[in-house]
């Protein structure tokens, strides 16, 4: 485990924002400047240094970013910018942001502990300078081990040194984590970077090309998060549907899912960030029939209509995803399944909107969420044809979302009666809440336990019935309880 801290070391505070990746970009971060002898600290108030790790995906996710820093300075604290924002925007961002002290992009990261001593000291730190790390990052694995890019999660031994949570483990198995909130779920990164060129997204220009992690990486970590008390598992990237195709086997994942499912503790295995186009039979059949793996679909569709799918170099259709949805219930008719659309897309139609809103109320999915498009620096959408007018994109965003605020509510509704799987999260005097099987943490509600709740512990996993249902939020009656 990582070592202790002398109390009177200088100590930092570690804001997130953002995606899961984020939160194990901090978890590693966090790492490393505990074996450079900071001391983490939750409040502002006692920290030496506040570090924001930022988003930099849509506008709104940089606003929060830049307002964050800016509260951050007002403490009159030493104020330090990571993650994407930073690795996005660089020095452009430190020139129109003197409030930060530094910022710092991923090849950093190894030295983090010394730029912040730096920062501390008021010695100037260079900030990071953008570049596209499409073009930085090979795609052979051979290659990779010996590109001194770094990227975020990946335990290469040029990367491992002394921020090693487990010393005694070969280089490219360290542990560079340390969990910054404690409780039975955990976020697990199995690759970065993203080789698809969606017209819409800027992440490969700032994350780079996809890169998997090693399965034995992989599984190493997991067993070190079940010795730390974690029961499920939440594998994270850009694409997940692509782990293995650079390593050779693009169905490695299903290898990876069956040794985590070995591992003592771990009771369920959740995956994020599914792309319908790349979601082979294998895998579908591997989540649909190992026991720990959850029967929940992260899907990213964006759309469904086949010519604003074309436009975002997308693929897919409303009947392809219809079909799919079919073939994953196949396995378990209550499957759990969420998305993201994008809604105002250039050259969208009345027509294609029409289309998208047949495909919610067709699709019978548990959570969605509705994002109105805006240009993205760098992104081909820029450029194309056909914007719609702003007004245009707000009167189709609300519809839409109205839309969806109705069919999930319903949705959720009709598992009244069912019974479910629940990891209960929190145990307090006003009652006890945790997650169904089709509720991942944070975005797609929670479930209040009813009935004997009396001994009931954080971690303890349950079997329910479904008793009533508000918005997606359910209330669940116990029916057994296994520790």
């Amino acid at each position: 485990m990582v070592s202790a801290v002398d109390e009177n070391s200088r100590k930092v505070s570690v804001v997130t924002l953002g995606c899961a990746r984020n939160e194990t970009d901090s978890e590693e971060l966090a790492a490393r400047l505990d074996q450079g002898g900071w001391s983490l600290t939750e409040e502002s108030d006692d920290a030496d240094v506040i570090m924001v790790n930022t988003c930099g995906f849509i506008e709104q996710a940089k606003t929060e970013s830049i307002d964050t820093l800016l509260a951050a300075s007002d403490t009159g604290k030493k104020v330090v910018a990571t993650g994407c924002m930073a690795q996005r925007y660089g020095d452009e961002l430190a020139g129109s942001l003197p409030e930060a002290d530094a910022v710092l992009g991923f090849d950093h990261y190894p030295r983090i502990a010394e730029r912040l001593d730096q920062v501390l000291a008021g010695e100037t730190v260079t900030s990071h300078r953008p570049t596209d790390r499409r073009k930085m990052l090979p795609v052979s694995p051979v290659q990779r081990q010996d590109n001194d890019t770094v990227v975020p999660g990946h335990s290469r031994e040029s990367q491992a040194d002394s921020a090693a949570v487990d010393q005694s483990a070969p280089a490219h198995l360290t542990v560079m984590r340390r969990r910054l909130s404690s409780g039975p779920v955990a976020n697990l990164k199995i690759a970065s970077g993203c080789d698809r060129r969606c017209t819409f997204c800027a992440i490969p220009s700032f994350r780079g090309s996809f890169i998997s992690r090693h399965p034995d990486e992989i599984v190493a970590e997991a067993e070190w998060l079940a010795s730390d008390g974690v029961r499920e598992l939440n594998l994270v990237s850009e694409n997940t549907t692509s782990y293995g195709k650079d390593l050779g086997d693009p169905d490695a994942l299903v290898g990876v899912l069956k040794r985590l499912a070995d591992i003592d503790g771990i009771e369920w295995i959740r995956l994020s960030y599914l792309q319908p186009a790349e979601l082979r039979p294998a895998l579908i059949t591997a989540m649909g029939t190992i026991d720990q793996v959850v029967p929940y679909y992260d899907l990213s569709f964006q759309h469904s209509a086949s010519e604003v799918l074309r436009r975002m170099r997308r693929f897919g259709s409303t009947e392809t995803f219809l079909a799919l949805l079919d073939q994953i219930r196949s396995y378990d008719p209550n499957a759990g399944a969420r998305t993201n659309v994008i809604v105002g897309f250039p050259g969208e139609t009345e027509a294609d909107v029409d289309e998208l809103a047949d495909f919610l109320d067709r699709a019978q999915l548990d959570a969605t969420g509705v994002f109105a498009y805006s240009d993205e620096d760098g992104t081909a959408a820029v450029e194309l044809d056909g914007h719609v007018d702003q007004d245009v994109v707000d009167e189709r965003v609300s519809r839409i979302s109205a839309l969806v605020d109705e069919l999930v509510t319903q949705r959720a509704a009709e598992r009244i009666g069912e019974t479910v799987d629940v990891l209960v999260e929190s145990v307090a005097d006003d009652g006890v809440d945790g997650r169904a099987a089709h509720q991942a943490p944070e975005v797609d509600g929670t479930t209040a336990l009813v009935g004997d709740v009396d001994d009931l512990r954080v971690g303890d996993m349950v079997t329910a019935q479904v008793v009533d249902a508000y918005g997606v939020d359910l209330t669940a009656e116990v029916i057994e309880v296994s520790r």
